[in-house]
């Protein structure tokens, strides 16, 4: 069953105090394992920077999107982007799940409890 993953981040003051070369060199070693994720079933659809202008817009600066062919290939995901360091980085924000269909989100809505 597909799975999609929208993470939403902001950098934490430990992020701001790396010099552009710390930064580099985080990102090339994010960049290197990137690869093999398309072998895992793993899709990277979109990255960005939120819009503040919109209604009810994110208190996060970036996002990203991701489809993923099952949730081993989510978990996966996860569990790179917390052992290479990210969080000690990045503020985060996940929501992840399967997808489903209009009728059957609006009927899970409709049952909704607080």
């Amino acid at each position: 069953m597909t799975h999609y993953l929208a993470e939403l981040y902001s950098p934490k003051p430990a992020w701001t105090a790396l010099s552009a070369p710390e930064r580099q060199q985080f990102f090339s070693a994010i960049g290197a394992g990137m690869a093999a994720l398309s072998d895992l079933g793993i899709e990277a659809l979109a990255f960005g920077e939120t819009d503040a202008t919109k209604q009810h817009p994110a208190t996060q600066q970036y996002f990203a999107i991701w489809r993923f062919a099952d949730e081993a290939a989510l978990d996966a995901l996860l569990d790179g982007i917390a052992a290479s360091g990210w969080h000690a980085y990045f503020e985060t924000i996940n929501a992840a799940g399967p997808a489903t269909d209009l009728v059957h989100h609006m009927g899970r809505l409709a049952a909704a409890t607080a």
